[in-house]
């Protein structure tokens, strides 16, 4: 049976912690971990993580929820503290806010990786599974889809179009996901890059990377990147440039701008 480390990143998130937790708690699927990354949070985040975890157990689900709490240097170091610790075949980030659009999400993805596993005998698990978003208010009601939508055949070279797969529906093995940390030069946009070193590592073990065809995470639209856009921005373009060349990166980024302005 496939296990999913899931791990949720708080800083004192009391507001919204619950709404997460409660989405992974409903889970039909047996074999989660859940990993809880908390900052020393000074709000009741660690109190309402606690009761969850206390839950978690008497609900005897197959759910492990393991919490560790202590100060960081940010969100993606203590993404890289739940990349380390992770024990499942995939890991994957459901941050404060963020959470799963039904009880049954986990089980779609695991039967979809399984597909593409028993499609070829001895074939391996794939190196990334992935799916759509939808965004949410403040409230965890809907909004709308993402704008940007998943391709039928994801490469490592597809983000030179934007980040098409959002990260919190963003699957990696575990293998590869422990190969590869977050640059934590990056304030803002470490979770791109991340995902196409992620995607390059894939791709030189020659392991796919599936479309799940379903919707598999509902997150707040007003994170870290949108509250810091400018430099989000900035970041972006460095990490672009890195993997696919200036030149690439400045003809993308004019593309970007000339369709903004024709859906005006």
């Amino acid at each position: 049976m496939i296990k999913f480390t899931i791990v949720t990143i708080t800083y004192n998130a009391a507001d919204v912690f619950m709404r997460t937790a409660d989405s992974v708690a409903r889970q039909t699927y047996a074999a989660v971990e859940h990993l809880i990354i908390d900052g020393a949070s000074s709000d009741g985040t660690q109190n309402l993580a606690e009761e969850y975890k206390k839950a978690s157990n008497a609900a005897c689900n197959g759910h492990e929820v393991r919490i560790i709490s202590e100060p960081d240097k940010g969100l993606y170091d203590a993404m890289n503290k739940g990349r380390r610790l992770a024990t499942g075949d995939y890991v994957c980030f459901l941050n404060a806010g963020d959470f799963f659009p039904s009880a049954d999400t986990l089980a779609v993805i695991a039967a979809n990786a399984r597909l593409e596993e028993c499609s070829s005998e001895g074939k391996p698990l794939p190196g990334v599974l992935y799916g759509d978003t939808d965004w949410v208010d403040n409230d965890g009601n809907y909004m709308s889809r993402r704008r940007l939508t998943p391709p039928e055949k994801l490469t490592w070279r597809s983000f030179r179009h934007g980040m098409l797969v959002c990260h919190q529906a963003f699957y990696a093995r575990t293998d590869l996901a422990q190969k590869v940390p977050y640059d934590l030069r990056y304030r803002f946009s470490a979770d791109v890059d991340w995902c196409i070193r992620i995607m390059k590592e894939a791709e030189k073990e020659s392991l796919p990377l599936v479309n799940v065809h379903a919707t598999i995470a509902d997150y707040q639209r007003e994170g870290q990147s949108t509250k810091n856009h400018r430099a989000s921005l900035l970041e972006r373009f460095d990490v672009m440039s890195r993997h696919y060349g200036l030149f690439t990166t400045i003809v993308m980024h004019a593309w970007f701008v000339i369709r903004a302005v024709i859906k005006k």
